[in-house]
């Protein structure tokens, strides 16, 4: 089960900060969200108005960054610079932690996607060697983000295998998004909790949660704009009840529904997680004779 709260970058459960939503959150801060998250990218070198917005939050809330464009699997250099960026936007805003997606989105051009990684030994190495050049010039740890791809350019690993061999190779931590698992999981037909158990306790750091578009029976689509699924749900609650109550951020990208109906998914999660911290107190505690 899971080990004390400090092993976690952030508690609770958290909001992603878009710009459609900043207005809106501004007005009347929740108490409901623990803690936000930005890609780095849409707001390093933003002053003005909106930076100050920015700050507004940061001064409120801890933060974590969620990375979109270093394309930590693409055949073209890694992007040393848009690191260092990103490093000194950390220290500029008091931001511990980041993470990136296990998946590239480009070679020479930005494609703005999230292309599949060949799930093989030798590209393996050579993301792990990627990683570990990134968090040595990011002078700390980062995380990987498990992500939904359609088209698997090459199977000799299976994912769960793939995922957890780049964990280990590269020593970084691991951001587990549980609704690409079950998008994953129907557009590719295997069992979703088996993938889900099969990730390293010891490397989570926080928990991923979106909904996504039903194309049809067999096919998801990862889009973040829409309320999360049931599927999604259930399965956080098997990871709740397996790993703890690991600290969950709720994503929505676009198609924003009333701020409240928002934050109801936001009390859905903190209600889960504080539902399994109840199972596992009353676990450990003693009986009486």
């Amino acid at each position: 089960m899971t080990e004390s709260t400090n092993r976690y970058p952030v508690s609770g459960a958290g909001l992603g900060l878009r710009r459609g939503l900043i207005d809106k959150l501004m007005t009347n801060p929740p108490d409901d969200v623990d803690f936000m998250e930005v890609a780095p990218e849409n707001w390093i070198n933003v002053g003005g108005k909106l930076g100050r917005k920015f700050r507004f939050f940061t001064e409120r809330y801890p933060f974590v960054l969620h990375g979109l464009s270093l394309s930590i699997g693409a055949p073209s250099p890694l992007n040393e610079n848009l690191l260092r960026d990103i490093r000194a936007f950390m220290e500029e805003h008091g931001i511990d932690f980041y993470s990136e997606h296990l998946s590239y989105c480009g070679d020479d051009g930005q494609l703005y996607d999230l292309m599949p990684i060949p799930f093989t030994e030798e590209a393996v190495r050579y993301v792990a060697e990627r990683i570990q050049r990134a968090q040595d010039i990011l002078g700390r740890r980062m995380a990987v983000e498990n992500v939904s791809y359609y088209t698997p350019t090459d199977t000799s690993m299976t994912e769960a295998a793939f995922t957890n061999a780049v964990l280990e190779e590269a020593d970084c931590d691991l951001l587990l998004d549980i609704n690409n698992i079950v998008v994953n999981s129907i557009n590719h037909q295997y069992d979703a909790r088996e993938f889900m158990l099969a990730m390293p306790e010891k490397r989570i750091k926080y928990f991923h949660l979106a909904g996504h578009y039903i194309e049809a029976a067999d096919l998801r689509i990862d889009t973040h704009g829409a309320a999360v699924d049931e599927q999604a749900w259930k399965l956080l609650g098997e990871a709740y009840a397996h790993f703890g109550p690991v600290p969950t951020l709720l994503e929505r990208d676009f198609n924003f529904p009333p701020l409240d109906e928002l934050l109801d998914e936001v009390r859905q999660i903190k209600a889960l997680q504080a539902s399994a911290a109840n199972s596992i107190a009353d676990v450990a505690e003693p009986a009486h004779g």
